[in-house]
């Protein structure tokens, strides 16, 4: 797999000099360089951005802000985007990358827990009416709550939106038999078991790096 991954690496667009900065402060910095978006599912995430046309974004889980940059580079003009990070001591480095890669005018950094930053954000926009929903969420935080996320957010997204989550392959532990009982394995499988369930919605899982399930509201 490894190789694998090494020949869609090098047959892949390059990411640019203000992601691998990111990249590489992640490791210099932080103990948990695996948990970095990288090149090919961050271009993915910049065309799926290009294709789809959003305004708004909502990402649920910065870490240090490589998907965040991926995701905004491509917003057009007027387009906002959310980005939610529980780790405060990480801010200093997102924002950094954030003005490298010159997209921090169109990005809202919100620190603290992603549940609770949810409910704030949910009752603005459909309580008092001050944010416009999301046209497109991505899902990329504390693996168990992943069901709790997808019941918070479904209602802020537009119809014809799309929610898309990360690691909902979960290292291939989604689909052992038996399936482990730990936490984060329980939560990402309830998770892909309640859109695969849901009438309001379509999906697919797609089996990029650690998969990616896409969710498009059609109800």
């Amino acid at each position: 797999m490894e190789n694998l991954y090494k020949y869609i690496e090098e047959h892949s667009t390059r990411q640019t000099e203000a992601l691998e900065w990111i990249e590489k402060q992640t490791h210099i910095r932080t103990n948990h360089g695996r948990m970095l978006t990288g090149a090919v599912q961050g271009r993915f995430l910049k065309m799926l951005v290009e294709a789809t046309g959003p305004r708004n974004i909502l990402e649920i889980g910065t870490f240090t802000g490589y998907s965040a940059v991926c995701l905004a580079m491509s917003l057009p003009e007027n387009g906002h985007m959310d980005t939610l990070e529980i780790n405060d001591e990480l801010e200093d480095l997102i924002l950094e990358g954030f003005d490298r890669a010159g997209v921090r005018e169109k990005i809202s950094l919100i620190i603290g827990d992603a549940k609770e930053s949810m409910v704030r954000l949910r009752k603005e926009i459909l309580e008092e009416g001050i944010r416009p929903q999301y046209d497109l969420v991505y899902i990329d935080a504390n693996k168990r709550e992943y069901p709790e996320y997808y019941d918070l957010v479904f209602d802020m997204v537009k119809t014809g939106g799309y929610i898309l989550a990360d690691n909902v392959l979960w290292d291939g532990k989604v689909c052992e038999d038996p399936m482990p009982r730990d936490r984060q394995t329980l939560g990402i499988a309830a998770f892909n078991d309640m859109a695969a369930a849901d009438p309001r919605v379509e999906s697919v899982i797609i089996p990029v790096r650690d998969g990616l399930n896409f969710i498009r509201k059609i109800h």
